[in-house]
């Protein structure tokens, strides 16, 4: 069975104050063209469809836009469990009466995990739909008071799918986590714009958990990876979402699985209308640079302060989202630490000055600053 895994698509996001529905409605329409070229058996959509639960009405346009395609005019069945910025009970609105024209949406959490069954050639395949769900939901709907983390939330959800797995079939697990090896931290794999789990607990699952599965399809943490093994993957975000995603390569996986259940995993890669990147140097510099459209943050190294330095940018980067002036990190002098009590005049604006700037100021400058505190010694005010 060939298998299409997306995740995170976050229709309606706004970046920097820039709505990107446009960006989106671009890759989609790149996303269609592929599924056209690749025909999948199913594509899988692993959670935060949306950016937030109530989204703009353009980005619910867009989303059943882009499934009227996929699944009216493509005949491809898409599978959907709700992320942690979608609000589970709108997005499974009548989702019994879209299963049958094969879109398939778990929303709300469930005790017994919906199951979606389609055969190939060599059998069927059982995909174990979980959506996102607070351990105290999952405490609820199990009766169980010993559910007090996400790692017990998962092992409980999984202790039931497997009680009556089928091994006959080969299963795939959908759902949207904070998933690592060993369950421990993983910094590398995370980005600035995915939103916490949890607040002051532990919201990470030990990806071993997944075992019984052929392949396991996540969403939630925007960069594309394995976790622990080939099996157990997050697909990432078709669009780079912050500045800490812009080394990102982004797109979705094409799974492939054999009469045995064994996954081969391909990486597709997407081409944004506009790249989200991040640019340095003097302003005079960059307005020297070839005009781009791209989303740019731009740190200016400029050592003194400029005048409206975002308008100037835009001239060259229209698109330009954030400027920030950086200071220069390299010392040009030997410096000693000194209690300030013991600092003359000079040294406390020399260690001010490098503290600001990140360097000691010139000669001139000091002798500016020796002239200046000399004529206020003498009583001038006219500096």
């Amino acid at each position: 069975m060939k298998i299409v895994h997306t995740a995170d698509w976050h229709l309606g996001k706004i970046v920097q104050g820039v709505y990107m529905t446009e960006d989106q409605r671009y890759i989609l329409q790149q996303f269609i063209a592929h599924m056209r070229s690749e025909r999948p058996d199913v594509i899988i959509i692993a959670g935060d469809l949306y950016d937030r639960a109530l989204p703009p009405v353009e980005a619910i346009q867009l989303l059943n836009e882009t499934l009227r395609i996929l699944i009216n005019d493509l005949e491809i069945p898409v599978i959907c469990v709700a992320g942690n910025h979608d609000s589970p009970s709108r997005l499974a609105f009548g989702s019994e009466l879209l299963a049958k024209s094969g879109y398939y949406i778990a929303g709300e959490y469930q005790k017994d995990v919906m199951r979606v069954i389609l055969p190939d050639a060599f059998g069927e395949v059982h995909f174990h739909l979980v959506p996102f769900a607070e351990p105290s939901i999952v405490r609820l709907a199990h009766k169980d008071d010993t559910i007090t983390t996400h790692q017990d939330a998962m092992q409980k959800t999984i202790d039931t799918i497997t009680a009556t797995m089928d091994e006959r079939a080969r299963h795939v697990f959908v759902g949207h986590a904070f998933v690592t090896k060993n369950g421990a931290s993983d910094e590398e794999n995370t980005s600035d714009s995915e939103r916490p789990l949890t607040v002051g607990g532990v919201a990470y699952v030990d990806a071993a958990l997944f075992e019984p599965f052929h392949y396991t399809a996540l969403g939630h943490l925007h960069k594309a990876h394995k976790v622990g093994n080939d099996t157990v993957r997050y697909a990432g975000t078709p669009l780079k979402y912050s500045l800490s995603e812009r080394h990102h390569q982004k797109g979705y996986y094409v799974v492939e699985l054999d009469a045995q259940g064994a996954a081969s995993v391909t990486k597709r890669t997407l081409t944004p209308r506009y790249d989200l990147r991040q640019i340095e140097g003097t302003l005079e510099e960059i307005l020297q640079h070839e005009p781009c459209n791209d989303y740019v943050f731009v740190r200016l190294t400029n050592e003194y302060p400029v005048a409206s330095p975002m308008e100037r940018v835009r001239t060259v980067y229209p698109n330009a989202m954030h400027v920030v002036r950086v200071a220069a990190t390299t010392v040009t002098k030997n410096t000693t630490t000194a209690k300030v009590e013991e600092m003359n005049d000079l040294q406390l604006f020399e260690s001010f000055y490098q503290e600001v700037l990140g360097k000691l100021p010139p000669d001139e400058t000091a002798d500016l600053f020796l002239q200046a505190l000399d004529e206020l010694a003498q009583g001038g005010r006219h500096i």
